[in-house]
């Protein structure tokens, strides 16, 4: 059996994702399993033991041919995909995100069966099968068990992320924190995403990092993409030296690295949070605008959301940029959780 997984972004929808693999595995063990990806997120996959094949994706490229009116080199790299996808024969495909574009691939790849998850995007035609997302239980993963479980398969074990660290990116990620002097144990803190109201406050970030520092006597190293580089720095400066800056400097492998290796993490709803699951990591996960989970299958993660009348506001906040319910998140709050978690 041929199996499509299509989730090709985000990377923390990767990561919720990715529980899936030991269930399709255990349920199907002959079968050869095929992850379609974009491809600046391969390092996610490309060690994982029940990925057989990464099918990546170049989205980037095909929106800048749409853009640019190059209809005709678009149309050819869709033909292009298209037969790449019909020469692996699959049988099954999963369209693990509910969007047009997902659902296209889906029924690009020729796949006998094509199941999906019900949204209000258009493309439901492209199915065969289309399902909800499930009970909004807040779950971790919720919606990607519902859906296994909707193809027949029980999980035999907890449903939580799994990750593997490709080798190459364990062996230089630690020349990165040597770089910054950072030599034994660390608190990685993710405060950056991609929308401001998911953000605690940089003042907040630089008291946790100083508290670290004082009561746990380690260091904070801070992690984000490029485009978050200069709001680390501030942080950073305004830690007087508890918080050191990495944000835009690692490649995604080494990030992963970098989290599997730190003795306890802070996070917003970002991708590098979730990750904490995946590595067993004792992770405390800020929560406002949105919640995409309170539980997870783990037992030192812990969430802290205040739920206020206007939450989750999601990409519609209304408080005017003052972000309330990230308001009501205490430092000392977040100590308090990360002793909890570090005692768990």
């Amino acid at each position: 059996m041929r199996i499509l997984i299509i989730r090709p972004s985000s990377i923390g929808d990767v990561v919720m994702a990715s529980p899936m693999l030991s269930v399709l595995k255990t349920g199907y063990p002959h079968a050869h399993i095929t992850w379609l990806l974009e491809d600046s997120l391969v390092d996610l996959l490309r060690a994982h033991p029940m990925v057989d094949e990464i099918l990546t994706w170049n989205k980037k490229h095909w929106k800048e041919q749409w853009k640019s009116g190059r209809f005709f080199h678009l149309f050819r790299d869709i033909l292009d995909f298209r037969k790449k996808m019909h020469f692996s024969e699959f049988d099954l495909a999963l369209e693990a995100q509910g969007l047009l574009r997902s659902r296209m691939l889906a029924w690009l790849s020729g796949a006998k069966e094509r199941i999906g998850f019900e949204s209000k995007e258009p493309g439901l035609f492209l199915m065969t099968r289309v399902i909800s997302r499930g009970p909004s239980d807040k779950k971790m993963s919720s919606e990607y068990l519902h859906m296994v479980r909707k193809i027949g398969l029980i999980p035999k074990a907890s449903f939580r992320p799994y990750l593997v660290v490709p080798k190459d990116c364990m062996e230089t990620y630690r020349g990165k924190l040597i770089e910054k002097e950072v030599r034994g144990s660390y608190v990685l803190l993710c405060p950056f995403t991609t929308r401001p109201q998911k953000h605690w406050f940089n003042d907040r970030w630089a008291q946790l990092a100083i508290k670290f520092q004082n009561q746990f006597s380690l260091p904070s190293v801070l992690m984000g993409g490029p485009a978050d580089r200069d709001s680390g720095n501030k942080i950073a400066e305004s830690s007087k030296g508890a918080a050191i800056n990495l944000a835009g400097q690692t490649t995604l492998g080494e990030a992963m690295a970098i989290v599997k290796g730190a003795s306890l993490m802070v996070g917003v709803d970002t991708g590098l949070t979730h990750m904490g699951a995946a590595f067993d990591v004792p992770t405390v996960a800020l929560f406002g605008a949105t919640c995409p989970y309170l539980h997870t299958h783990t037992h030192n993660f812990v969430v802290l959301y205040h739920k206020l009348d206007c939450s989750p506001c999601k990409r519609s906040p209304t408080c005017n940029g003052t972000f309330q319910c990230m308001a009501k998140i205490q430092v000392e709050e977040v100590i308090e959780a990360a002793n909890k978690v570090l005692d768990s």
